[in-house]
């Protein structure tokens, strides 16, 4: 079962959502979509650039980085280890130039508290760093990112030779990590790769900085692999020395050498991933959205979501240098594995019920242990308006409706606040609990949404 339904003013410290009623009610749009929104940095790119940047030897400049709670923790947490990462004015959509001292992989020893706050990929990517340098640390994050799995990260650093002491319950934070005298060398270690390709990910971003570098073999399905392929391309942006051994039908075997990264300047594209939430709106509202700086040499799997609105019926064009999705008045309903774009799988959810049959999605029971239970709490959120929904072991079906007004609870997961705004904004009747948490990818998102009234109707925060 989902969490228990989030009550009480909004807490988030990151700005951009100003002060917002809680619940919000999402006011339905008077006309048909017409979006070219200004998104955010990527925040899978900009936290993977993030540690690429301060293991490398100099000064890299990140341009067009996501600043958000997610982005900060793990700014914060670098610092902690001897990074200083200076950051530049925001823009309205909550990106900037980040200026990141290097360290050459020569971080500071020991004695650091590392505050992941609720981001799991903060998590999960630190941890490796953290053992890179002799001495002890503590890692430890807000009690939902608690309940966020870690066991097999965990391990693996264990197998490399960093000692692993749990302060909570087993396989999860908060964790004691020592690095011995000399921090973790490399070497040869398994790791599973079907509760979260983060742990890979972590392990990867590390190893340019390890003395012997490091030879990964993933021992299961790899779910997301997108995300895998963003981190290799990444590491090698900044020089990495990374190579992949994809046999079919074999386990997946990946290499990275010793020798560390070089610094340089980086841009990062817009986020995929709210740009989902634009197209979403598009196909099924009848409208158009259109996103600059997205296009067919995008990093990010999750572009692929336009794939899925296509073959429901929405018009999408990639070119180059942007994708645009127009709706043509009418959804079909599809099955779908969204196995790699996983993150989408809630917008497909929330804009489901105006499909003209069932949305079946499949592939996903890995969500289960993201911020929430992104299977459990969309089917629950969409019955809360009267849809009728059903889970599955690995997925949802959601079956055509018309939504009933109530307050979507959000568990303080972003990615349901979004999605389900979407819904409101086409149907009326959904009010958001929580709305600031979008505040840990998306700061300006109700802003973003407000603007296409063509005026924004509250103050963003200073």
């Amino acid at each position: 079962m989902p969490p228990a339904r989030d009550e009480g003013p909004a807490t988030r410290g990151a700005a951009g959502s100003g002060r917002l009623p809680d619940p919000f009610e999402v006011e339905p749009l008077a006309a048909p979509p017409d979006a070219e929104p200004r998104l955010p940095g990527s925040k899978s790119i900009t936290n993977r650039a993030l540690v690429c940047a301060a293991l490398a030897e100099g000064t890299s400049v990140l341009s067009g980085a996501l600043v958000s709670d997610d982005t900060e923790a793990m700014s914060e947490c670098l610092g902690q280890l001897g990074v200083a990462c200076r950051v530049g004015e925001r823009d309205g959509s909550g990106t900037v130039q980040i200026v990141v001292e290097g360290t050459g992989g020569s971080l500071r020893s020991g004695g650091a508290v590392l505050d992941a706050r609720l981001s799991g990929t903060t998590s999960r990517f630190i941890a490796p760093v953290a053992v890179l340098a002799g001495g002890t640390r503590v890692l430890d994050g807000a009690e939902p990112l608690r309940r966020r799995p870690m066991a097999d990260l965990l391990v693996a650093l264990g197998e490399l030779g960093a000692e692993v002491v749990p302060l909570g319950d087993p396989g999860c934070l908060p964790v004691e990590l020592h690095g011995g005298t000399t921090g973790v060398q490399g070497g040869e270690v398994s790791v599973r790769g079907d509760v979260s390709s983060q742990f890979l990910s972590g392990l990867l971003l590390a190893a340019p900085a390890m003395r012997d570098g490091l030879r990964v073999r993933v021992v299961s399905e790899l779910v997301s692999r997108p995300y895998v392929d963003m981190t290799v391309a990444v590491m090698r942006s900044f020089g990495a020395d990374v190579s992949l051994d994809d046999p079919a039908g074999g386990p997946l075997v990946i290499e990275v050498a010793p020798g560390g990264y070089r610094a340089r300047e980086f841009a990062i594209e817009p986020d995929a991933s709210a740009a989902s939430y634009f197209f979403a709106l598009a196909a099924a509202g009848a409208g158009r959205a259109r996103v600059e700086g997205l296009g067919t040499s995008s990093l990010q799997g999750d572009l692929a979501f336009v794939d899925v609105l296509a073959s429901m019926g929405a018009s999408v064009e990639r070119a180059t240098g942007h994708t645009e999705v127009r709706g043509t008045g009418q959804l079909h309903g599809v099955e779908v594995d969204m196995v790699d774009i996983s993150d989408t799988a809630p917008t497909l959810g929330a804009i489901a019920p105006l499909a003209t049959g069932p949305v079946t999605v499949r592939g996903i029971g890995f969500v289960r242990g993201k911020e929430t239970d992104r299977i459990a709490s969309v089917v629950t959120e969409l019955e809360r308006l009267g849809i009728d929904a059903s889970e599955s072991a690995d997925g949802f079906t959601v079956r055509p409706g018309r939504p009933s007004p109530a307050v979507v609870s959000t568990y303080h997961d972003h990615r349901m606040a979004m999605s389900f705004a979407v819904l409101g904004l086409l149907t009326g009747g959904v009010s958001i609990a929580d709305p600031h948490c979008v505040d840990k990818t998306f700061p300006g998102f109700w802003d973003a949404i407000e603007s296409l009234r063509g005026e924004v109707s509250h103050d963003p925060a200073p």
